[in-house]
């Protein structure tokens, strides 16, 4: 993860300093095909880019409107996939439409034109891991205190918004998904033996032969671009190679 704190300081919500006792976690995206964090966080602290039209959220309303989340998931200027924390985690935040801002925790992750597999996979990674974070910090159960804004307005929590069903599925995955995938990484942080799906997320030095292994088909995985392996198989599947053992 890829963690940066800048708050909104200029935007009512946090101006208004209203406090909550956090009982779960809401997933938004964005709802426009802007994958820049500069659209949406500043002003601009070297990381972010410049934002032309002076549009982000650290002002009173943008926009005209009452909107405030705790943190943005997207795109620095050079490309690379981070998150920003725009308010305390225990703030009121205006991200929900309904009851559930007194509640949850509202991060938004920038969406693109919703077909980049490669975008989709970093980002959700990253939201994975922050909300493993979040849990932790506190004490929420993965499976039962992260929902996402459309599961929010079923539940008469949120208002009657489509994110993120409507992109996730696009790239095969549910909430239900997301909600095992937190579960499952804070399980892999406490073994201490970390566990990549996608060969993408893979470090640089086990790429390679990854990339041979499956080539060769040594390496199945598990179907749609799943590898599932620790970080300790890697080390042993690169000193293999490195011998020889895969020529």
């Amino acid at each position: 993860m890829n963690l940066h704190k800048l708050f909104l300081t200029k935007n009512e919500c946090y101006q208004l300093g209203k406090y909550i006792t956090v009982k779960g976690l809401m997933l938004h995206s964005t709802g426009a095909p802007n994958t820049k964090l500069s659209r949406y966080v500043g002003p601009d602290d070297g990381l972010l880019g410049a934002n032309q039209y002076g549009n982000h959220w650290n002002q009173f309303r943008p926009d005209g409107r009452q909107v405030c989340v705790h943190g943005f998931i997207g795109k620095l200027k050079d490309g690379s996939i981070a998150t920003y924390q725009t308010l305390p985690w225990n703030m009121r935040g205006w991200h929900a439409g309904g009851a559930a801002n007194n509640t949850h925790i509202g991060v938004e992750i920038c969406e693109d034109g919703l077909t980049d597999g490669t975008y989709f996979r970093a980002v959700y990674q990253e939201a994975v891991e922050l909300f493993a974070m979040l849990c932790k910090e506190f004490n929420l159960d993965p499976l039962k205190n992260i929902i996402c804004h459309a599961e929010g307005y079923k539940q008469g929590i949120a208002s009657n918004h489509g994110d993120v069903t409507y992109w996730f599925t696009k790239h095969g995955k549910t909430m239900d998904d997301f909600r095992y995938d937190v579960k499952e990484f804070m399980e892999q942080e406490d073994d201490d033996n970390m566990r990549y799906k996608y060969y993408d997320d893979m470090p640089d030095w086990a790429q390679p032969t990854v990339s041979k292994l499956v080539k060769k088909g040594y390496l199945k995985g598990e179907g749609s671009g799943v590898l599932n392996l620790t970080e300790d198989t890697l080390k042993v599947l690169v000193i293999n190679d490195r011998a020889g053992l895969y020529d």
